[in-house]
């Protein structure tokens, strides 16, 4: 994967509406510059992930689970 650039981001943060494990989370997979694969929990958006020019919604269970979903699709793009 020579010119790709993964990075993962998880910090603990208070208890909210939009965050109600506590976690704020970003990973993404970057291609030539562009983000190829993105899964996030930004704020006001809840958790979703994106696939290329695509936003899809995502349902965070726990942090094992969203590094499992995040590899797969890594592996996908990687076809």
């Amino acid at each position: 994967m020579q010119g790709c650039t993964i990075e993962i981001k998880i910090w603990k943060v208070p208890v909210t509406k939009d965050r109600p494990f506590g976690l704020k989370y970003s990973l993404v997979f970057i291609r030539e510059g562009k983000r190829v694969i993105g899964y996030d929990n930004a704020e006001g958006k809840g958790d979703h992930k994106h696939i290329g020019n695509k936003e899809l919604s995502y349902i965070f269970t726990n942090v094992r689970k969203l590094f499992e979903d995040f590899y797969m699709d890594l592996e996908e793009a990687q076809k």
